[in-house]
């Protein structure tokens, strides 16, 4: 990079004991394999829970540039949990991750969360803690002796895209200006204000004159 400005001249001395100060990735292998054996080891550490660990919420991505963007949030809310008929205690105990900061702005994420919740719930499988005593809403030997550990993460969301096909542009589109649209529309809201006081000075004038 040339040198900018009224700076001082400068004088590297890269060649000076380079070998001392050079950053190496021969560990790499090494480290992929550790990586390797720490997953397998928490997999059999956590077992039969699933490796991804618990079931996380679908959120909207926040700002106008990423809001129409869904993914996997921290945790469900308070009154997601209480919806779908668990208590926020009992639900840590089952898998569910719970995010006592978040709150719901729309009922549709509401519903679509609770639903989430009501149909993962269905499909656990939830082993009793006495084999001899099982208790209500734990499953039947046969469903345990049937389960598996899930080795990819639980219930992952699918985004689907509507793809439109490709059709003939009308002439109203064509005759369409966006630029001049988005200025009157601007236009219009700027002035709303003063074009309704003058309106209703001029209502009040005529109702004077016919006095």
């Amino acid at each position: 990079m040339a040198p900018s400005r009224n700076g001082m001249i400068l004088n590297p001395h890269f060649h000076k004991d380079w070998q001392r100060r050079v950053r190496t990735w021969f560990n790499q292998p090494a480290r992929k394999e550790r990586r390797r054996k720490a997953r397998q080891a928490k997999a059999r550490r956590v077992a039969p829970r699933p490796v991804a660990g618990p079931l996380r919420p679908v959120v909207r991505c926040p700002t106008i540039r990423y809001h129409t963007k869904v993914r996997a949030g921290r945790g469900f809310t308070l009154e997601e949990i209480k919806a779908a008929g668990l208590h926020k205690k009992t639900a840590r105990t089952i898998g569910i991750s719970v995010d006592h900061r978040r709150r719901n702005k729309s009922t549709e994420s509401l519903q679509a969360n609770v639903q989430r919740l009501k149909v993962y719930r269905s499909k656990l499988v939830l082993f009793p803690r006495k084999a001899s005593a099982p208790k209500k809403g734990d499953s039947t030997e046969e469903e345990v002796k049937m389960a598996t550990q899930l080795a990819g993460a639980v219930m992952p969301i699918k985004t689907s895209r509507k793809k439109e096909k490709a059709r003939v542009i009308s002439e109203d589109e064509k005759n369409f200006k966006a630029f001049a649209s988005l200025r009157m529309a601007r236009s219009n809201a700027r002035l709303f204000g003063i074009r309704a006081k003058k309106a209703k000075e001029a209502a009040e004038q005529d109702v004077e004159k016919k006095k």
